[in-house]
């Protein structure tokens, strides 16, 4: 006579739903004759994932101090010219959940992004440097300038219904998902500007992201001086540029923000350990906590159907392990 037992049910993995703790972060940095100044920059990076420094073509060697500074940097050549373009490049290559802007001239501190990261995760959609709230400041600002930004600032928030502090700032970081409404693209090569390659870039995803009903968050931050060389910003003719932007984004087409939904954490509990597995959708297996290291990157219908294997095959099997060769291998992640 045959006995037949069923498995023991492993202790279940518990599913929540949350946000990932630990983003893939991708800064971006757009450079033009910047390698006096990378040494700083470089240097005052907290960890991140990956760093994209996007040039213009520089003649001082910019490139070659950014790859010995950093050799995993990834290097993009501008298709054009300006600011705006050089983003533009920068976001069509970065991989990262989370995507941060900075300058290459140390004006911007690399050490505030966990700041940025944290409005992120605390619920924003778009994470905007201020000088002029509480907490922040600079040391670089003339008084054209903050005259000029002050102007521009109040005739946003009048007519976008915004309530920003401070317009023409560079320094923003934005969740992934937030690409397709700022609408940019890297475009043709040319050596012609375009309408959006200039300084008015920052106005223009002020502007978009207002308009598509971002949940915004503004972050204290202090600007300091650039440490080397000259800036390529001029006052007047880009003060112009933002003016112009502010009057022709009020008919720029609304893209809808497409918020994904939230990532599912499965936590593995057992007496002595916790790991987390993360995985799309909603599903509630059995499995042991022992066995969450080789799942790690498992998809949820492979859970599915290990668990579903796991539970409908007889324990008595002679010490065999009767689902091995259907359990989903792991990418590569280590315990």
């Amino acid at each position: 006579m045959t006995t037949t037992t069923t498995p023991r049910r492993p202790p279940a993995l518990h599913v929540t739903r949350r946000r990932s703790a630990h983003p893939r972060i991708s800064v971006v940095i757009p450079t033009y004759n910047e390698a006096a100044n990378l040494p700083h920059v470089f240097q005052a990076l907290p960890p991140v994932d990956e760093v994209i420094l996007v040039d213009g073509h520089s003649t001082d060697g910019t490139v070659d101090v950014a790859r010995g500074l950093r050799p995993d940097v990834k290097v993009v050549m501008q298709t054009r010219r300006g600011k705006g373009n050089a983003l533009a490049c920068g976001f069509a290559a970065a991989t990262g959940e989370i995507i941060v802007m900075i300058d290459a001239d140390g004006s911007t501190d690399p050490a505030e992004i966990p700041r940025f990261v944290q409005a992120l995760l605390d619920g924003a959609d778009y994470a905007k440097g201020s000088r002029f709230t509480d907490g922040g400041g600079s040391d670089d600002i003339t008084p054209i300038r903050r005259t000029g930004n002050k102007a521009l600032n109040g005739l946003v928030n009048m007519l976008y219904g915004t309530g920003y502090s401070d317009l023409c700032y560079a320094y923003t970081a934005f969740w992934r998902y937030v690409l397709p409404v700022l609408g940019l693209s890297p475009g043709d090569k040319g050596d012609e500007m375009l309408w959006g390659d200039g300084f008015e870039i920052e106005t223009i995803i002020n502007t978009r992201v207002a308009r598509a009903g971002l949940r915004i968050a503004e972050v204290p931050s202090h600007e300091a001086n650039r440490l080397h060389g000259e800036s390529n910003l001029h006052a007047v003719r880009d003060g112009f540029r933002v003016l112009k932007a502010i009057r022709k984004e009020r008919s720029h087409a609304v893209v809808p923000l497409q918020r994904p939904a939230p990532v599912e954490h499965v936590d593995a509990i057992d007496r002595t350990d916790a790991k987390v597995v993360e995985l799309h959708g909603s599903v509630e297996v059995g499995v042991t906590a022992t066995e969450v290291v080789e799942l790690a990157d498992a998809t949820v219908t492979d859970l599915r159907e290990y668990a579903a294997t796991r539970a409908a095959i007889p324990a008595a099997r002679s010490g065999e392990d009767p689902v091995a060769s259907r359990r989903p291998a792991a990418a590569g992640r280590g315990a």
